[in-house]
């Protein structure tokens, strides 16, 4: 099968959980026997208008960055690639509805890989939803705000995000921390709730690790001072999956607080590692989806709650590996998405 990737941003313009979905779902594709293209803004120099890296094509609509420029530019690019299936990432919310014009006329079918709705009108994520064939959310709370949008609940697909668990067998124990938080340090990131929760817990023998960068990091340090803890609490910066799995293995519990997750990868690399895990409970959060329902996770909604949960923990064995989150590899996961795509063609098919 043929997949042309629409996504005006790639890894190679900014790392984010969004564009690192789009790689690994390339990468699989690709290892898989599809033929695949990128369609996006030019991220390499010189005026060559299509460029290789790491075996993947990368087709230029733009030069620079421009949500109305990519999008009125897109149809021709597309009409280029002959592609039998469409994917478009949800932002920005303008390369969807041009990506559904082209695969009109084109009679191709356009899947909508939909992660976060920030950033932009919801007039425009409104007529996004509207006007794919088919979305994939990776999440149940990604699936309702995506229906609150107007997508009908048939068009949506919920593919998780994924995990490498062979490097759960691979990789070596780091025991430098008991207790661990992580994701990026940003205006979501609440570690504030962990630090405090730490706090409550300062009568006892804990060490604990924020593994993660990012603009609030300074602040989350200073806090952690002003808490009178931070000689027990280590600042790792940001990891590779191979040395967070190796943490994460060495540790007892990882706590979730995070205001604004998706599809929490981090949680999700803790309970494979067998992590007790705690989840504070956030709206914007799918986090708690991962917990509910198991004996290794529990859900708080204070850090007085979390600290609790922490303390409760000990009862539990330490683990490095919980075999049941195997389903999470990403050879399982994102073999949903060649699905999806064979779904949305059969549909092209009937008119």
């Amino acid at each position: 099968m043929r997949v042309a990737f629409v996504s005006m941003l790639t890894t190679h313009h900014e790392e984010t959980p969004a564009t690192r979905r789009t790689r690994r779902t390339i990468r699989f594709l690709q290892n898989n026997g599809h033929e695949v293209a990128v369609l996006c803004a030019q991220w390499w120099g010189g005026d060559v208008p299509e460029f290789e890296h790491e075996e993947i094509t990368y087709r230029r609509v733009t030069e620079e960055p421009s949500a109305r420029g990519f999008a009125s530019k897109l149809p021709f690019a597309l009409r280029k690639v002959g592609a039998d299936v469409i994917h478009a990432a949800n932002r920005p919310p303008g390369q969807v509805a041009a990506a559904k014009t082209a695969g009109r006329f084109l009679r191709t079918p356009v899947v909508v890989d939909w992660w976060d709705d920030t950033g932009h009108t919801r007039s425009g994520y409104r007529r996004a939803a509207k006007r794919a064939d088919l979305v994939v959310a990776p999440s149940q709370t990604v699936k309702t705000q995506v229906r609150e949008y107007g997508a009908s609940e048939s068009d949506i697909e919920v593919v998780p995000e994924c995990i490498d668990t062979s490097l759960v067998d691979e990789v070596d124990t780091d025991e430098r921390a008991q207790l661990v938080y992580a994701r990026r340090l940003d205006e979501h990131a609440n570690v504030e709730s962990f630090l405090l929760s730490l706090a409550e817990l300062r009568d006892r023998d804990w060490s604990a690790a924020v593994v993660g960068d990012g603009p609030e990091r300074e602040r989350a340090e200073r806090t952690a001072r002003d808490l009178r803890i931070d000689d027990r609490v280590t600042f790792l910066g940001a990891l590779s999956d191979a040395d967070l799995v190796s943490v994460l293995k060495g540790a007892h519990v990882f706590v979730q607080t995070a205001e604004r997750e998706p599809c929490a990868r981090n949680l999700l690399w803790a309970l494979a590692c067998g992590c007790i895990s705690v989840v504070e409970y956030q709206v914007g959060s799918s986090a708690h989806e991962l917990v509910e329902g198991r004996e290794r996770g529990s859900l708080a909604t204070s850090p007085q709650e979390i600290a609790e949960r922490i303390a409760a923990a000990g009862a539990f064995d330490h683990w490095t590996v919980d075999e049941s989150f195997n389903e999470y590899d990403c050879e399982n996961v994102l073999g949903r998405y060649v699905d999806c795509y064979e779904r949305v063609v059969d549909g092209y098919g009937l008119f």
